[in-house]
């Protein structure tokens, strides 16, 4: 934990009074083994930011100053922050996938991020927030988004069962998704008996301890749709094996170099698809939650402050405590 300036706005740029800030599981990667994604020595290409950087990137709050050419918010406005850096002119931006930009990254990890009393970004990245959103619902934005750019990506059909391995948060909300989107049977699996209760919790038919437990459920056919939220070799494979013939596999986790039986791959006819970030995506969010009431922040187990953020944030996740996400507000100050 460090005191370091607030940097003023500049051209295209808004200043923000952050009022939360969510960990996410790649936050922690970077803390207590990185750096992985953030940039060291060169500066990324589009936030001119190298190490050391501030952390953060599942943030909201209020606008605090706006800098020049800034129409789109004013100050007292409150936002949500989609936190994708992009171009706007490689051939990926201009075909609207602003998410496989060239220059990839996100606030937070490749930029200064929202693990601060205020943060600037550029001015994109905001969506102004309707009355009806509250700051805590659009705390969750961000890995809400990215669970539903996957849900649409793999095309879950009314009717159509699906499978969840893995139910930290963007597998619970993946959960929650499939069940919004008109899933037919739900089944997920995880090894805490507590996500395994949430997940019930937000629309899965049944839960176990490993896809096994609970695919029979199906009817020896396999899921139409399985998503793999672990990021692991034993997992992808163990999706594949739940999956039907002719089915999909959504990849989320991440990483690295995996070995598959591709023939098996070939002879069931199945699909593995993958799914990073998300684009177009917090205008649905904020409509679910403004016009249908939609929770998202079901999924939050803490709150801490910012000053305790190392022992009661990132050390008690690394701890592997019963948490699911956690979010920081800094501007609540404890003695």
């Amino acid at each position: 934990m460090e005191d370091v300036p607030v940097r003023p706005p500049g051209p295209g740029e808004v200043t923000i009074e952050v009022a939360y800030c969510g960990i996410c599981g790649s936050d922690l990667h970077e803390y207590a083994d990185g750096p992985h994604a953030v940039p060291v020595g060169a500066p990324h290409p589009e936030s001119g930011v190298a190490a050391p950087l501030v952390l953060g990137h599942e943030f909201c709050g209020t606008v605090t100053e706006v800098g020049a050419d800034v129409t789109t918010v004013a100050p007292g406005d409150r936002v949500a922050v989609e936190p994708h850096y992009r171009c706007g002119s490689c051939p990926r931006c201009l075909a609207g996938e602003y998410n496989i930009c060239r220059h990839f990254g996100f606030a937070g990890l490749m930029g200064h991020g929202g693990l601060a009393e205020h943060s600037t970004v550029p001015a994109y990245m905001l969506h102004r927030l309707p009355e009806q959103v509250s700051l805590e619902q659009a705390a969750v934005f961000e890995p809400a988004a990215v669970a539903l750019h996957a849900v649409r990506r793999a095309g879950i059909r009314p009717g159509e069962s699906v499978a969840v391995l893995g139910l930290g948060p963007i597998g619970l909300l993946v959960t929650q998704f499939a069940a919004y989107r008109g899933a037919g049977r739900i089944v997920a699996a995880d090894r805490s008996a507590a996500r395994r209760e949430l997940a019930l919790r937000l629309g899965a038919a049944d839960a176990g301890a490993d896809l096994a437990d609970v695919i029979g459920v199906l009817g020896g056919e396999g899921a139409d749709v399985v998503f793999e939220a672990v990021g692991s070799e034993d997992t992808l494979r163990a999706c594949l094996a739940a999956g039907r013939r002719g089915g999909r596999v959504m990849f989320l986790g991440l990483v690295g170099t995996v070995r598959l039986d591709a023939l098996a791959l070939v002879n069931n006819e199945q699909t593995i698809m993958t799914s990073v970030g998300y684009r177009d995506v917090y205008p649905e969010l904020i409509r679910m939650v403004a016009k249908e009431g939609v929770d998202l922040a079901g999924i939050v187990t803490s709150t801490i402050s910012l000053e305790h953020v190392v022992r009661d944030g990132f050390e008690a996740l690394l701890r592997g405590e019963e948490q699911v996400k956690v979010l920081v507000r800094p501007g609540e100050r404890v003695s």
